[in-house]
Parts: structure tokens; sequence; C-alpha cells
């Protein structure tokens, strides 16, 4: 079985491909292991675009805000060349989870308050958005 670290960091990459899909984004699949975890057009530009997908911590210690940890395996951050983009999933227990993107400012913590994070980082609904597919008659 794997271990729980495991199945949220899939989950939560899972949720954020969707939720890039469902707002326009074309998602692709890499063949071999990359720094990125997602490669992605965006619809706006249609430019690809590097995408790290973190999992968001609620740090109740701190007031209830959110921290999304853009660190690599050996602590370092990541540069340009490994993300353009950050892209966060809070996944509370129970609830659908929600998914905000950022530029990735080569930070090593992003936070926000939990009542501000729509305001700060751009929530990507997970609901599909067909309009945006619909062609022009």
């Amino acid at each position: 079985m794997a271990h729980i670290s495991e199945v949220t960091g899939v989950y939560s990459e899972l949720a954020a491909r969707l939720a890039l899909i469902a707002n326009g984004w074309t998602v692709h699949s890499a063949e071999t292991a990359e720094a990125y975890d997602i490669l992605a057009t965006d619809p706006l530009t249609g430019e690809h675009k590097r995408i790290q997908c973190k999992t968001i911590r609620q740090r109740h210690d701190r007031g209830g805000d959110l921290v999304v940890i853009a660190k690599k395996g050996n602590g370092t951050t990541y540069d340009l060349s490994d993300a353009d983009y950050i892209v966060g999933v809070w996944a509370a227990e129970g609830n659908v989870p929600r998914v905000f993107i950022f530029e990735n400012r080569l930070l090593g913590e992003y936070w926000c308050s939990a009542a501000r994070a729509s305001e700060r980082w751009v929530e990507l609904p997970l609901a599909l958005n067909r309009s945006i597919y619909a062609e022009a008659i």
C-alpha cells in the first residue's frame, strides 16, 4: 500500500491537471522524468508553461494561514528553468479540493490567509467551463 504522502502528492497533481483542463489549458504528458510536474499550454497566449504542483498545507499554529512549500527534494527553490508557475492544491479533509496557480517568484515558501487566497492567487475552478471550448458560430 502506498504511503499517505505519495497518495496526497498524486491526488494533488491529478486535481491540478483537472483544474487546468477545465479552464482551457492543454495538458501534456512527458515520457521522461522532468523537473516540472506538468507541461501545459496557456489558453490565452498559446505558450507552453512548466508547472510545479504542490499540496497546500493549512497552518493552524499560524492563524490558519495557507502555505505552499516550493522546494525541491534537495531543499533548493525552483528556478525559472524548472517551473514558470506553481500550482497549489488545498485538499482539506472531506472537502472538494481548491486549486490555485501563481507565478514562480523563486521563493521557497508562499503564504497567504485562507480568507485572501482567491485574491492573492488565481483560483482554477474544477467545474468544466464548456464555453471556452465551444466553436464560434
